[in-house]
């Protein structure tokens, strides 16, 4: 598929997200843009939390991650499945009962100005990060295959993915992308089958031959167990999954926005435990595909593309949808997929970040109404400047399979956000709020530096996702000895 035909089809699909924008974004009130009138469908915000969740980086990553960990990374999804059903039934009644817009005023409710602060703003940093995390692969993959053929440097890419996505959210905001996702999860689950079934048929397998095969068998190994000093061990993998669900989308602004957005507590909670289920399947299938993309690869002597010089994994699925044999209808479907998977989330960030800069940091809704819609609309195209910034800067220093870099760098930026929530729902004390700061930043510090001794020290100890719950363990230590009395 050439460069040309690739650039017609994302514009053809722009303007079918534009379509929907002009129909949801047309009352372009901060009500709307916020809650989404609290009237969106449950079944509606599940479909659409599947490609939110899944992004870019699982369509793209997650297959390309097979090679190097065959499919242990279910052993984080059954910890994801665990982490969604603590949302149902912890967070969001604590966030219905409360009302909120942004989930973090409950830590002003709770604590005071400082825990509120100090949680918004891990928020912010989690969430510009994990954006700009799934922007960046996606750009790559379009200067790689589209616009290199054009002489259009990488910075230029970024501006215009980010553009796109400001053009079709600065007036519907949630409302638009309740719908919006819907779409792209379609058009994802979609480039996923037809991928599956192409690259079978051009293997001479039906589907059930591939799921026999000895080929398979080499790359399907789930569960790992032999030593617990391995960063992928069973109970490493799902306790760590268990609490970057429970932080990544429980404790995170951007999807629960979407959650609160429902018409009430029942069909917020329908839509999370039917969301998670359908997720399991989802992941398990993308661990099916990139098995199948690397048999594919070694059976046609196809070997990882390069980037700046060095092999890249990620960029495996790319190559062989566009570049390979399997006629252009895998093209056309890996790039729709890719779209979809890209701004499903990266257009649902750009919007909880503007609801919680508003919100939390301006306090818009204490300002003047006739003030509120220019504010929300200025820090729109604020947030969407930050975006371009980091996801350019990601070029030029990241060094990792990116969903590995997601979750890594998640284990430091939410665990100021764990223990905060733990402790506020699990004790009855106050704290002597402005010492928070100080908990916050010696744990980050010391748990950065236990994770960088060298594994001799530890006996070949290796930290994985663990450090996540284990940074919210110790924030919650540190907020103890900072209690007030009761």
């Amino acid at each position: 598929m050439n460069s040309t035909g690739i650039l017609l089809l994302i514009g053809g699909y722009f303007a079918l997200l534009l379509i929907i924008a002009y129909f949801t974004g047309k009352n372009d009130n901060n009500e709307d843009f916020f809650r989404a009138g609290k009237q969106s469908p449950w079944y509606l915000v599940a479909f659409g939390m599947i490609g939110a969740s899944l992004s870019g980086v699982t369509f793209i990553s997650v297959p390309g991650w097979v090679q190097d960990s065959s499919f242990s990374y279910m052993q984080v999804v059954f910890g994801y499945l665990a982490g969604y059903f603590v949302i149902a039934w912890v967070l969001l009644p604590l966030y219905y009962r409360l009302g909120l817009t942004s989930i973090y005023e409950y830590l002003d409710t709770r604590f005071g100005w400082h825990s509120y602060r100090l949680g918004s703003l891990s928020f912010f940093i989690s969430r510009v990060l994990g954006a700009s995390f799934r922007l960046f692969l996606v750009a790559i993959v379009l200067q790689q295959f589209v616009f290199d053929a054009w002489n259009v440097p990488f910075e230029l890419t970024v501006v215009l993915s980010i553009l796109l996505i400001w053009v079709y959210t600065f007036k519907g905001g949630i409302k638009t992308i309740v719908w919006t996702d819907t779409l792209q999860t379609f058009f994802m689950l979609l480039a996923v089958g037809l991928s599956i079934y192409f690259i079978n048929d051009s293997l001479g397998w039906s589907l059930g031959e591939f799921l026999k095969s000895e080929d398979l068998k080499a790359y399907s190994q789930i569960w790992f167990t032999d030593s617990l000093a391995d960063k992928n061990h069973l109970l490493k993998s799902f306790f760590g999954g268990m609490f970057i669900t429970i932080c990544m989308t429980g404790l995170d602004q951007d999807m629960m926005q979407k959650n609160l957005t429902c018409r009430n507590l029942k069909d917020a909670r329908t839509n999370m435990i039917s969301f998670s289920l359908v997720l399991v399947v989802v992941n398990f299938v993308f661990l099916l595909l990139g098995a199948l993309l690397f048999i594919y690869a070694q059976r046609n002597g196809i070997g990882l593309p390069l980037m700046d010089g060095s092999p890249k994994s990620d960029l495996l699925f790319p190559e062989i949808a566009l570049n390979g044999d399997l006629g252009p209808w895998v093209g056309i479907t890996f790039m729709l997929g890719l779209i979809a998977a890209a701004y499903s989330s990266a257009d649902s960030a750009l919007t909880s970040l503007t609801t919680s800069f508003c919100v939390d940091f301006l306090g818009i809704e204490k300002r003047e109404k006739n003030q509120r819609k220019a504010l929300r609309k200025r820090v729109h195209i604020g947030m969407s400047l930050l975006l371009i910034l980091v996801v350019i800067a990601f070029k030029y220093v990241l060094d990792r399979n990116v969903i590995d870099g997601l979750l890594t760098v998640a284990t430091y930026t939410y665990g100021p956000l764990l223990g905060l929530f733990a402790f506020g729902i699990l004790t009855p004390y106050a704290l002597k709020d402005r010492w928070v700061w100080v908990v916050a930043i010696l744990v980050i510090s010391g748990v950065y530096a236990l994770a960088n001794l060298p594994g001799e020290w530890l006996g070949g100890y290796a930290f994985g996702y663990e450090l996540l719950p284990l940074n919210g363990l110790l924030t919650f230590l540190g907020l103890y000895l900072i209690r007030k009395p009761k």
